[in-house]
């Protein structure tokens, strides 16, 4: 089970960013999984592996944040480009779910009229579910 359910006080930004690198640091190996998954996918639909250039979970900067459903901490990590533009994210909850989504954009390799937008990540515990995100090119 992953386990970052959190008791500190959410006042505190050095121990939130201690507490967010020691949160990541107990699920790195499972993000690492993820991100075997999400390049299994991209290979899968026809991509060659110098097509896309995904960025590992350790290149993300991690925070966390308060899940306004639940109340309870997660463990969020943001990819960004150079100039502070949005390349994806990571979330984990404290549940056990998380969500995974990192940009491809790029041209389907095998349907004509289409291109990846995306590639995306979801579960629970030890179930990974991955899919591409599929847009139609405009004509």
């Amino acid at each position: 089970m992953l386990d970052i359910l959190l008791h500190l006080d959410p006042d505190s930004i050095g121990l939130m960013n201690e507490a967010a690198a020691a949160c990541y640091d107990r699920i790195s190996g499972f993000a690492e999984q993820i991100y075997e998954r999400l390049g299994d996918e991209l290979w899968k639909i026809g991509f060659m592996e110098q097509e896309v250039a995904l960025l590992p979970p350790a290149e993300a900067s991690y925070s966390l944040e308060k899940d306004s459903f639940s109340g309870a901490y997660a463990l969020v990590g943001r990819w960004q480009n150079e100039q502070g533009g949005s390349l994806g994210s990571l979330v984990f909850y404290a549940d056990g779910s998380f969500f995974v989504e990192q940009d491809v954009i790029k041209q389907h390799p095998r349907r004509e009229n289409w291109f990846v937008e995306a590639i995306n990540a979801w579960g629970r515990q030890a179930t990974i579910q991955v899919e591409p995100k599929l847009l139609p090119i405009p004509e």
